[in-house]
């Protein structure tokens, strides 16, 4: 059994109440949700949230709600806190709350790995980075993966570091520079067993907690993508989604 959880935290540092912000008239939960339902491999769709207030919001769209203890700090931990009460589940997938427009096929394409190798724990996705100021951003993770598609390194810096290039122009015209999309897709038990791990001395450094999986072992699949998201972490994000919400209104008329 596939399952989605979305992992929903109303004390955000950097936008409080953040699942419950209106876009176009709905909760971001909500179109995160629906943009989920979409998935053709998921069969069901669990919402995990922190505060009873994003609950209540939450129970009105969804049938699977979970209020998770507040001292859980990080999504991956609310998710196993999820599907450690599940038993019968064999897939798990960490779908971000704040990515409001995510596309269903998306998803279907990070979880398929799984579905037809056994030996795969973990997957998730990379698009190729086309603008200077998403290659330049340290809140945009980045990754290098090796010639069958398993990820060598994540960083918030550019990487691979292109030799003798004049600008970070040259660098996308040159190489090839991935950008990681935060959606994972785990074998239950591996999800369980990362994260019962202790944080890591890389993933301490670069504040990217999947890197603890690399330091311990734990090979992580890419599948590259053509599809993008939105995230939103921060007011003008919020803004720039509810532009974006009413653009896809205006086509769909």
């Amino acid at each position: 059994m596939v399952i989605g959880v979305i992992p929903a935290r109303f004390g955000s540092s950097r936008l409080l109440g953040k699942p419950l912000a209106n876009i176009g008239g709905k909760p971001m939960l909500q179109h995160t949700f629906e943009s989920a339902s979409k998935s053709k491999f998921i069969k069901k769709i669990v919402i995990a949230v922190d505060d009873e207030r994003v609950g209540d919001v939450a129970s009105k769209f969804c049938n699977d709600v979970v209020l998770t203890p507040k001292t859980i700090e990080t999504g991956s931990d609310r998710i196993a806190y999820v599907a450690e009460k599940m038993p019968e589940v064999k897939i798990v997938v960490n779908i971000q709350g704040d990515e409001p427009f995510i596309n269903g096929r998306m998803i279907d394409e990070a979880i398929e790995p799984l579905l037809f190798d056994k030996n795969i724990r973990v997957s998730t996705l990379a698009k190729r980075i086309v603008s200077v100021e998403e290659l330049k951003s340290n809140s945009i993770p980045k990754l290098v993966f090796d010639y069958e598609n398993f990820v060598l390194y994540f960083s918030r810096a550019p990487i691979p570091y292109v030799q003798g290039v004049k600008s970070n122009l040259d660098k996308l015209g040159t190489a090839n520079i991935y950008k990681h999309i935060g959606l994972y897709v785990f074998r239950r038990n591996t999800l369980l067993k990362f994260t019962k791990l202790g944080q890591t001395d890389l993933e301490k450094a670069e504040k990217l907690e999947q890197l603890r999986m690399l330091e311990n072992g734990i090979k992580i699949k890419v599948v590259v993508t053509e599809f993008d998201t939105l995230s939103v972490d921060t007011p003008d994000d919020l803004e720039r989604a509810r532009r974006f919400y009413n653009k896809l209104l205006k086509i769909r008329k």
